[in-house]
C-alpha cells in the first residue's frame, strides 16, 4: 500500500481534463481557473514522476499512463460518491434498525411487512439480517427478534414465542413409499436427535440424507419436495396454509424461544414502540391461529 496518496483535488482535476479532453472545460466543471487545473496536473505528474498529458499549444491529449489512470480514478472516484450516498441511511430521522436471521426475515417477517409499513408509515426500517445474534453493545441495531437471543448489557430482553416442531414434507411425498423418502437434516432443534429425545415418534426419517445450516433453506427444501424435514410451527405456518407442506403426524415437539433485546436507548422512541407493540400482536395472533 502507498505511504502517501496524491491530493484528491488533483485526482479530481485530472479525471476532468482526462474525461473532456480539455483543461479549459475541467476547470468550468468544476468551478476552478485553468490555471489551478494546470497546478493541480502538474503537482500529480511530480508525485507520479511522469506525464499524464501531452500538450500542443491548448490542445491535450492523454498519454499511456494518462490512460491508466483515467481508468484507475473513474473507478475511484465513482465508488467514493456511491459509499458517500450510502452513508446518507444513517441519518435518516425515521429509521429503525431490525435484526433478525435470515429464516425468520424470509419465511415469517417479510410476508406481514406489507401490513406493518400500511399500519405505521412514519417508520423507515431497515432490516439487517445475520446468521450469529449481533454485538448490540458495538453495533448500531435498535430492536433483534431472533431464536438464540440471551440477555445483553444495555438491552431489555423479552420471552415472545414458544415454538414448536413437527415433521412435514410436501404432500406430493406422501404417495411414496417411507423408504423411498429423502430425510432433511437441520442444526440444533431441527436435527432429528432433538425430535427422538423429546419423544417423538417414528416417521421414516434416517441418519443419512441432505444436510441444511439455514433452518429456512431447510424450510424451502420440504416445500420443493426435496424430503421430510423438522420444520418451526412459525416458520412454516404461511407455507402450511398454501398447501406447501403437510405434517407426517400429529405430534409436535418443543422447539426454540423465539425472544427480542431492545437496545435502551432506543426503547423510548416512538417507532420502536410501534414496531415492539405490533411484532408482540402478530406474534400471538400466530400462536393463536
Amino acid at each position: 500500500m502507498l505511504k502517501h496518496w496524491p491530493p484528491l483535488n488533483a485526482l479530481r482535476g485530472f479525471e476532468a481534463a482526462a474525461r473532456l479532453g480539455s483543461f479549459h472545460q475541467a476547470a468550468q466543471e468544476l468551478h476552478l481557473t485553468q490555471s489551478a487545473i494546470s497546478q493541480q496536473i502538474r503537482s500529480l505528474e511530480t508525485f507520479l514522476e511522469q506525464p499524464l498529458f501531452y500538450r500542443s499549444g491548448r490542445s491535450v491529449t492523454l498519454t499511456d499512463a494518462g490512460h491508466d489512470l483515467r481508468s484507475t480514478t473513474q473507478s475511484l472516484l465513482q465508488q467514493l460518491a456511491v459509499g458517500i450516498r450510502r452513508l446518507e441511511q444513517y441519518r435518516k430521522p425515521n429509521q429503525l434498525v431490525v435484526n433478525t436471521s435470515p429464516a425468520f426475515a424470509r419465511h415469517w417477517l417479510l410476508p406481514r411487512l406489507g401490513e406493518f409499513n400500511r399500519l405505521h408509515p412514519e417508520v423507515d426500517l431497515w432490516l439487517f439480517t445475520s446468521f450469529e445474534p449481533p454485538d448490540m453493545t458495538t453495533q448500531t441495531i435498535d430492536v433483534t427478534i431472533r431464536d438464540d437471543l440471551s440477555a445483553q448489557a444495555e438491552c431489555s430482553y423479552l420471552e415472545l414465542y414458544s415454538d414448536q416442531l413437527y415433521p412435514a414434507c410436501h404432500p406430493s411425498l406422501l404417495e411414496q413409499p417411507q423408504a423411498l423418502r429423502t430425510t432433511l437434516h437441520g442444526e440444533r432443534e431441527m436435527d432429528w436427535s432433538h425430535w427422538v429425545v423429546e419423544g417423538g415418534t417414528d416417521v421414516g426419517q434416517r441418519n443419512n440424507g441432505l444436510n441444511f445450516s439455514d433452518p429456512g433453506l431447510l424450510l424451502d427444501a420440504a416445500c420443493a419436495g426435496h424430503g421430510i424435514a423438522l420444520v418451526s410451527q412459525l416458520l412454516a405456518q404461511q407455507a402450511r396454509a398454501q398447501g406447501q407442506l403437510q405434517p407426517l403426524c400429529e405430534q409436535s415437539v418443543r422447539g426454540p424461544t423465539w425472544a427480542w433485546l431492545v437496545h435502551r436507548d432506543s426503547e423510548g422512541s416512538s417507532l420502536t414502540r410501534s414496531f415492539c407493540s405490533w411484532l408482540h400482536n402478530a406474534l400471538e395472533q400466530a400462536g393463536q391461529a
